[in-house]
């Protein structure tokens, strides 16, 4: 018969209460107390009902995670710091791989208010999946959900200049920026903003090419030989991701451009992966650790009532020198 919250004080010599009391972590317990109770519940191999504890507390310990896709690299990486954030502070996450799909984000949404998470970090394009009338916390990376949703991102436009900046000091003439749908309303849109305005500052000619989505390389070869033909004498490209810069520069290279010499490239995201396995591309590099761990205190916080939370958190980028816009030693 499996054990009961009853023989386990019964073991511990104890009573009830005050193993609920130290399973739920409530009112002050001696670490005496508490060492025998975890002692007893490892001599009768007790395991707490995750069910009845969270009815206990009103609280699940759980948050939802919906990513477009986790093979992409940036993804990867701030699935693995979320999880790793909430961890620290008692939480568990159900993570929902949506390929981008609308109607999938919204059976996870679905299935996920079902499952009584107590909140939801969402990293998706799909404006109108959440808003208020669901009264589900939930907060928003790099996106704009609605207007009552938290959001947390990178200093887009920061990157942007950066980027820019970076091609034109080292001796770019033409710079063409390559971004995701245009028609999607997200901060990551600024990097475009920032990329024209130093531009037209400059009296320089600019041109921004919109791939249908950057976390799916396939899609956006057609854009990219449509760059080239239409633009042979570009010699710098600012690309949205490092994937897509990747993914140019191998094109370019098919072609016969020499990088960085006829044709200077520069990416976005600059995650751990990238940095490692294609050390050379220049990119602008986004705090995935300090997006992550603000987003679930953030969600924490909402969770616990506080609505004195700034709407929009905004953390700085740095820029890593490679070898694909200049040669370094």
């Amino acid at each position: 018969m499996k054990p009961k919250i009853q023989d386990v004080a019964k073991v511990a010599g104890v009573s009830s209460t005050t193993v609920s009391r130290v399973l739920n972590n409530r009112g002050y317990i001696s670490q005496k107390t508490k060492d025998k109770v975890f002692a007893a519940m490892e001599e009768i191999n007790y395991v707490p009902n995750d069910l009845a504890r969270s009815l206990f507390n009103k609280r699940s310990y759980l948050i939802g995670v919906i990513v477009p896709s986790t093979n992409h690299p940036f993804f990867g990486e701030l699935v693995a710091n979320v999880e790793n954030a909430c961890n620290k502070v008692g939480y568990k996450v159900l993570l929902c791989n949506s390929l981008h799909e609308a109607d999938k984000e919204k059976e996870y949404w679905d299935m996920l208010r079902r499952n009584q998470v107590d909140g939801v970090i969402v990293v998706t394009y799909n404006r109108g999946l959440v808003d208020s009338s669901q009264q589900l916390p939930a907060v928003a990376i790099d996106h704009y959900l609605s207007k009552n949703i938290h959001v947390i991102s990178s200093d887009n436009f920061q990157g942007g200049a950066l980027a820019t900046k970076e091609l034109i000091e080292t001796g770019c003439k033409k710079i063409i920026h390559i971004n995701g749908d245009a028609a999607l309303e997200t901060p990551a849109n600024k990097r475009q903003y920032a990329y024209e305005e130093v531009l037209r500052e400059k009296n320089r000619f600019y041109k921004t090419y919109h791939v249908p989505d950057v976390a799916f390389l396939d899609n956006n070869i057609n854009v990219i030989k449509r760059l080239f033909r239409d633009h042979p004498d570009v010699d710098g490209i600012f690309a949205s991701d490092d994937l897509l810069a990747i993914h140019t520069l191998q094109y370019a290279e098919s072609q016969g451009y020499r990088v960085p010499d006829d044709l200077k490239i520069i990416g976005y995201d600059g995650s751990n992966l990238m940095r490692t396995i294609y050390p050379n591309l220049t990119t602008i590099i986004q705090p995935t650790e300090q997006i992550a761990i603000n987003a679930v205190n953030t969600l924490i916080q909402e969770i616990d009532g506080n609505t004195q939370i700034p709407q929009e958190q905004i953390f700085p980028v740095s820029l890593w020198q490679g070898k694909t816009t200049r040669y370094t030693n």
